[in-house]
Parts: structure tokens; sequence; C-alpha cells
């Protein structure tokens, strides 16, 4: 699953991979507990193990998309 995240003021989004087993509903429960709360920092983590935070205040947007593989054209070994 793949989640872009639009930060204000920025020009890029920020995109992350997540597990193929996240629950959607719940990691978008998640968000919006974090966004509610106001001040402080919007943490996930990838499927690399990466923990990425977001000031809850800069966050523009969140959009939660489907598996990231199902929809990329190129060459590469799965």
């Amino acid at each position: 699953m793949e989640i872009r995240i639009g930060i204000t003021q920025v020009a890029r989004e920020l995109e992350l991979e997540m597990e193929d087993n996240t629950d959607a509903a719940k990691l978008a429960t998640q968000i919006e507990k974090s966004l509610n709360a106001g001040e402080g920092m919007l943490w996930l983590s990838d499927r690399k193990g990466r923990k990425v935070g977001v000031p809850s205040a800069k966050v523009a947007y969140v959009e939660i998309g489907s598996n990231a593989d199902s929809y990329r054209v190129g060459f590469g070994k799965s």
C-alpha cells in the first residue's frame, strides 16, 4: 500500500510504501487522530522499517492508495 502526504510550503509529496497487509481503515483512523490532536507529529513506519515524522500542523493532505506495485511500469526484478 502506498501513502502520499502533501506538506504545506513543500513542492514535493512524501511517498511511503507500507506493508502489503496494512489495514487502510485502521491507518486512516490513526492518521486522523494524530492530525486532530493539533500539535505534535504524525509518525508512520514504512515497509523498510524507517520511521517518518511530519509535523501535524504542516500536513496539507493524505492519500492512501492501493498496492503501489499494481500500476508500476518498467523493467525490474520482482
